[in-house]
């Protein structure tokens, strides 16, 4: 389990207890800034390193996110679970040249974010994360900024909010790298995947879901769709409800335990206690000079 070692108060408001944590694993392997949030309707956690929401359990039902007991908490490493985001490229960046490498999804999620407010009412609390930066890496010089609102109630939401502070046009592309904790990916299905295209990373094949998606083994896919999808859940006896808006891809990936057992940030037999199902624009977007772009998801929980 990971351990959130309490350090002081960072906030007190009325319905939301907020303190400022340093978050390790199990093994003590480095310490991280974040937030642990208790609410009426749910329990959540944030690190701002990397801006990422780490943990998000309503009141009622098993913890959705699922974050691996060995997770790095390490700046310059990923933190494996929750939700990472991807930006601002999706996978490798296929603008690099000879001797010009580019770290996989971006450099969002390994830079930390400031705190810009706290909210909370009766319904949840809102949380506004921000990153503001130029010149990060050569492949993607120009200034922005990245604005994120995180909702936390009887639903989830995560807004992203792209800007370009340059005065030259940007391309982007990003994901919302969700973890869903299930009891096995055996007991699980997505019919809402049945019917629409997609492309097999593994097998650099396209094709169309003919039937119900299996969630077992190895699998990397991108299916070309942007409506609601529907994780359900039949040992937990839930459904997990995913609305996205801007986004033009779902991304289904699981390492499976053969490439897992070759990972040493997730623990063993972890690969069997998720899927990632991903909100996405895979392929290159517009970001023009001085505009905003915004993508967001919504996440609920129900019993079946």
């Amino acid at each position: 389990m990971t351990q959130i070692l309490l350090d002081n108060d960072f906030a007190q408001v009325t319905s939301i207890k907020l303190g400022k944590e340093t978050i390790s694993n199990t093994d003590g392997e480095g310490t991280l800034a974040g937030l642990n949030i208790s609410h009426t309707h749910c329990q959540a956690q944030i690190s701002l390193y990397g801006g990422q929401v780490l943990s998000y359990k309503p009141v009622g039902y098993e913890a959705v996110l699922w974050l691996s007991e060995k997770a790095h908490y390490q700046t310059g490493k990923a933190i494996r679970g929750g939700i990472p985001l991807c930006w601002p490229w999706f996978g490798p960046n296929d603008k690099q040249t000879s001797g010009l490498l580019a770290q996989k999804h971006g450099f969002a999620r390994l830079l930390l974010w400031e705190m810009d407010s706290i909210n909370s009412d009766e319904s949840g609390v809102t949380l506004v994360l921000t990153l503001t930066g130029e010149n990060q890496h050569a492949l993607w010089p120009n200034s922005y900024q990245l604005r994120q609102t995180l909702f936390f109630g009887k639903s989830f939401k995560q807004t992203l909010a792209m800007t370009n502070l340059s005065q030259q046009d940007a391309q982007y592309s990003a994901a919302l790298h969700s973890y869903f904790g299930v009891s096995n990916p055996s007991n699980v299905n997505i019919e809402t995947l049945t019917g629409v295209n997609y492309c097999d990373k593994l097998t650099d094949g396209s094709s169309i879901q003919q039937q119900s998606v299996s969630c077992i083994g190895e699998i990397d896919r991108e299916y070309h769709s942007s409506e609601k999808m529907i994780i359900v859940d039949n040992d937990w006896q839930r459904k997990i409800e995913i609305v996205s808006d801007n986004c033009q891809q779902w991304v289904l990936w699981n390492p499976g335990a053969e490439l897992a057992n070759t990972m040493a940030d997730i623990h063993l037999g972890g690969e069997q206690e998720y899927v990632c199902l991903e909100a996405a624009n895979t392929a290159w977007q517009a970001l023009p000079a001085g505009e905003t772009v915004i993508i967001s998801q919504e996440i609920s929980v129900t019993n079946l």
